[in-house]
């Protein structure tokens, strides 16, 4: 049986939020194919269109309450794995940011996050297993200028993960990240005519030249979330293409 073969999520249940595009469409897709039946959220209606034998879109605001309960009860409380991917960003200096620019992002990448990582763990404690993967960022320890929204929620997000791993590892849980580079995504949208194009001009600048495309986070997402990664607690897998490790 070759690595493309590994059913490694076989059976079980998975949660994937900001599903309709990117690193969750992503994940979504990869999971499904490796024999998970996924719970696909997002609060783009999009996600629809993912529906299918062993999907079911939910269309929801992560950072709104009820949310998660809704994502979790749809997964009938079996074998929860949870992908904390839904993310926004802004793009503004400090001194120009106002607070609902702050909330904006940091309710989404990091409230949205607590709320299905405190919902689905309950459903995981009982069982005494389970994974949660959230998706941070080379973000999470490198400052860049006009994202500080974005930068502290993914240092949040990190420290979420870590603090997490350790209160759920004796639960038979295990709670980790990944810190993602440059990701050929529709993120930046909102702010550029060709966000796409801005991240894969940007991905040059890594030590390898390019930046990721969905499908390669996502292989590390399955990996993460599965039993052949059962040693690996509270960790920040790296995914950006060296660029963390790079002086320029």
């Amino acid at each position: 049986m070759t690595l493309k073969e590994v059913n490694e999520v076989e059976g079980k249940v998975a949660i994937v939020t900001g599903a309709a595009s990117g690193i969750g469409k992503a994940t979504v897709e990869l999971l499904h194919a490796r024999g998970a039946r996924v719970i696909a959220e997002d609060i783009n209606s999009d996600v629809e269109k993912l529906a299918a034998d062993g999907i079911v879109p939910l269309v929801a605001d992560i950072s709104k309450d009820g949310s998660a309960e809704q994502a979790v009860g749809l997964a009938l409380e079996q074998s929860v794995l949870l992908v904390n991917n839904a993310a926004r960003i802004v793009y503004k200096p400090v001194v120009d940011m106002t607070r609902e620019d702050w909330n904006y992002v940091m309710e989404t990448n990091v409230t949205g996050a607590f709320l299905h990582s405190r919902e689905a763990a309950k459903v995981m404690m009982k069982q005494r297993r389970g994974s949660i993967v959230n998706i941070a960022s080379y973000a999470s320890y490198f400052a860049f200028p006009t994202i500080a929204a974005d930068t502290s929620s993914k240092g949040a997000l990190a420290q979420l993960t870590r603090t997490m791993a350790l209160e759920l590892a004796e639960h038979g849980v295990r709670v980790n990240a990944i810190g993602s580079g440059d990701v050929v995504t529709n993120l930046l949208n909102e702010f550029m005519e060709d966000g796409p194009g801005f991240l894969r001009e940007h991905g040059k600048g890594a030590p390898i030249g390019r930046a990721a495309e969905p499908s390669e986070i996502a292989e590390i997402v399955a990996f993460l979330a599965s039993d052949r990664a059962s040693f690996i607690v509270g960790s920040v897998v790296m995914a950006d293409g060296g660029y963390s490790v790079q002086i320029k």
